[in-house]
């Protein structure tokens, strides 16, 4: 099974996919957008295939930037990031939560920064992937 709910590549998914898939949900992925998007314009929301592994995820992304990856899944979301460590360091000086905090310290390492994935399911996990986006973009 992929990491997306959606993983029929030749089917992109709709808001009306999204709302059944998310549940409850679905208002916090709006939510995200529109505070991703009123922070950082202009913004593209881009749907990616991104292989049978993973299915369709949403990048959103400022000018040539991406900030984050949305991955629709059954009643909830991922958003990931790739963090550099000027990112991590500038994490562990804000207010994020003690559980971002260790999901950005037990993140694996790449060479584009830690691969860190937080469920979205409600407005504080909206709120906290808000403030690591924002931490992201200012480094």
């Amino acid at each position: 099974m992929a990491l997306s709910i959606f993983d029929d590549r030749a089917r992109p998914p709709e808001d009306a996919d999204l709302a059944r898939a998310l549940k409850r949900s679905f208002v916090s992925w709006n939510q995200l957008k529109t505070k991703i998007a009123a922070r950082f314009t202009p913004l593209s929301f881009d749907w990616q295939f991104a292989g049978k592994a993973y299915g369709w995820g949403m990048r959103l992304k400022h000018k040539k930037r991406a900030i984050l990856y949305m991955t629709p899944r059954e009643g909830h979301f991922l958003a990931s990031f790739a963090l550099g460590e000027k990112a991590v360091k500038a994490a562990h000086e804000s207010d994020l939560s003690p559980a971002v905090l260790q999901q950005i310290d037990t993140a694996k390492k790449y060479a584009e920064g830690r691969g860190v994935r937080l469920e979205v399911r409600n407005g504080e996990d909206v709120r906290q992937v808000e403030m690591l986006a924002v931490i992201k973009m200012s480094t």
